[in-house]
């Protein structure tokens, strides 16, 4: 997790109920980082960006989140994205069990001090 960065968007997963969501749901936390996966050839949205918790694929940013952090995974930022868990509900239906937030990450946090050469 990066110190500094920015909140951009946060959303429930969509499609959560037709992956693998339910049995790890027990094992995630506020605050895990998830996997964004790029699925630039899928068929009904070419924009699509697959969440995936530990190797395991919950489903998906909503259509209406996906176009800025699709473009840039397209042009190779991925390392400006993290996408976080912020809230997890087992009660909730399953399309509202887990909420999540998108961020751009400040990456001159990771640059050496140019004051310091």
């Amino acid at each position: 997790m990066h110190v500094s960065s920015r909140h951009i968007d946060d959303f429930f997963i969509a499609g959560f109920r037709k992956y693998d969501g339910a049995l790890v749901l027990d094992k995630m936390k506020c605050g895990d980082t998830l996997e964004l996966l790029p699925e630039f050839d899928n068929p009904h949205d070419g924009d699509a960006v697959t969440l995936a918790w530990q190797g395991v694929v919950l489903g998906y940013i909503p259509s209406d989140s996906n176009a800025l952090p699709a473009q840039l995974l397209r042009f190779g930022h991925s390392s400006v994205l993290e996408c976080r868990i912020l809230q997890i509900n087992p009660e909730a239906d399953p399309w509202r069990q887990v909420r999540v937030g998108l961020y751009v990450t400040d990456k001159r946090a990771d640059e050496p001090d140019a004051q310091s050469n």
